[in-house]
């Protein structure tokens, strides 16, 4: 599904094609999407955006139309970071903001500390640190997010269930993390998403996603866990989402940041989605 005045493209870095979307002018603007979503996710909030930004929209590696590359350590937030550093640098920006939803917001914050130069301005949503959500893990948070550890078990145990009834699956993840119900999606980004859930390449990419979580990215954040974003960082989160009944999500974020902002929008974790006018609205601020 593409974006509304957006034009479609695709880039091959390393042998790994990355579909986006891109639309609007002005300076550049990374959106990155979540679990278990595509790029769909932006279609009510980037034209928004494209009013005064150059905005970019990939699907990551491993979801959507983007390509499903074997290795699990493929999929490491380190090596999507480096993604989105080849993306802009193709398209001629070699500053940029980026904002990230869900494992978009992981891959936002690894490029942050990994390309400081690069990124001008970080706006997370909906998360903690990965080493703060594993170690030590809240029966609270494992009873909530136990998909991390569903999704991470070897193969093809995860896909194989999963492949039974992939709508029934994924769809529980949209109307859970905050109890948003189905009928709060756009239909057509609920299209999307199933389109691209349904492909049995797509479930082996997402569950390597979480796999490489553990595998990778557990070990790359707690080797940076002194280490602080120094842009300016804004941290949106779910006002009714399990990230904000288990944390203090910006006190959290406070120690990883030299310079934070905070909002909680209504909604769950996938306000993005349920409340495109207000993540419109605050994203808008950020950018200010």
């Amino acid at each position: 599904m593409s974006i509304p005045g957006f034009t479609e493209h695709a880039f091959t870095r390393d042998g790994v094609e990355l579909s986006y979307s891109r639309g609007g002018s002005g300076l550049p603007l990374l959106l990155l999407h979540g679990f278990p979503q595509t790029r769909a996710m932006w279609m009510h909030v980037a034209p928004a955006l494209a009013e005064t930004h150059d905005v970019i929209c990939p699907d990551l590696r491993g979801y959507g139309n983007s390509a499903k590359p074997g290795p699990v350590s493929a999929y490491s937030f380190r090596e999507m970071a480096r993604d989105q550093l080849a993306v802009m640098g193709h398209l001629g920006f070699e500053r940029f903001a980026v904002a990230g939803h869900d494992r978009g917001g992981r891959v936002a914050h690894r490029l942050a500390l990994d390309a400081p130069e690069a990124v001008t301005r970080l706006c997370v949503m909906d998360i903690v640190p990965t080493a703060t959500l594993l170690a030590p893990l809240r029966r609270e948070v494992a009873q909530s997010y136990y998909h991390w550890f569903f999704l991470a078990q070897p193969a093809p145990l995860p896909e194989t269930l999963i492949g039974h009834d992939p709508d029934l699956y994924f769809e529980s993840c949209l109307s859970g993390w905050g109890g948003a119900g189905l009928a709060e999606f756009d239909d057509k980004q609920l299209a999307a998403y199933r389109a691209a859930w349904r492909d049995p390449e797509t479930i082996r990419g997402m569950c390597n996603d979480y796999r490489a979580a553990l595998m990778h990215d557990f070990d790359d954040d707690s080797a940076d866990a002194d280490a602080r974003v120094h842009c300016p960082t804004w941290v949106f989160y779910g006002a009714q989402g399990a990230m904000a009944g288990a944390y203090d999500v910006p006190a959290v974020w406070s120690g990883k940041c030299t310079e934070m902002s905070a909002q909680a929008i209504r909604g769950g974790h996938f306000f993005v989605d349920t409340n495109p006018g207000d993540t419109s609205a605050a994203l808008r601020a950020f950018l200010d």
